[in-house]
């Protein structure tokens, strides 16, 4: 296997372009430029890995291996804490302790979440300063006690379309997504 450099904003297309979790770089561009994927079950898997954000590189290398810990589907349906739910304040509180529980169930996957942005915007990212500098406005809560950030001013329908993107992104139905979704 070959290893190649790109650029941020290259790398964040390619990534952005994952359609599910463990898919690797070299299956992205095959199906984005209409070639054949592979089908050969690789010895070890190959997926597009998050830079680090602590340290920015004007080059990221994309293909590197992945350690992701699905969550199954039964999981997916104890996310929600109906009572626990009920007490938290608004559409914001709602959200992040929805993302709270999703952290609690997959906290070694859970970085993934950085890879899910707007098209000129940051959702998450590991530090309140990061999503200030993308976005003034940003309003950035924790969740939890994560480290994890999440950008909170969007209006709630969006928040929900991020929590749906979320949960897809951890192998989530989209129909099960859309129903915890709306509990934002």
């Amino acid at each position: 296997m070959k290893y190649i450099e790109v650029d941020e904003e290259l790398y964040r297309h390619i990534a952005s372009k994952t359609e599910r979790i463990g898919e690797s770089a070299s299956d992205i561009l095959r199906r984005l430029l209409g070639l054949s994927v592979n089908t050969v079950e690789q010895t070890e898997p190959q997926a597009i890995s998050q830079p680090s954000l602590e340290a920015a590189q004007p080059e990221s290398q994309i293909v590197l291996p992945v350690q992701a810990t699905l969550v199954s589907a039964a999981d997916f349906n104890q996310l929600v804490d109906e009572h626990r739910l009920s007490l938290q304040k608004g559409a914001v509180g709602r959200f992040l302790f929805l993302l709270e529980s999703l952290y609690q169930q997959s906290q070694e996957s859970f970085s993934q979440i950085l890879l899910i942005q707007g098209r000129d915007r940051l959702y998450f990212a590991r530090s309140r300063e990061e999503l200030l500098q993308a976005s003034p406005s940003a309003n950035p809560k924790e969740i939890g006690s994560s480290g994890f950030w999440v950008t909170t001013n969007n209006n709630t329908a969006k928040k929900r379309a991020i929590l749906s993107e979320v949960l897809a992104q951890f192998g989530c139905d989209a129909q099960v997504a859309s129903t915890i979704a709306e509990r934002v």
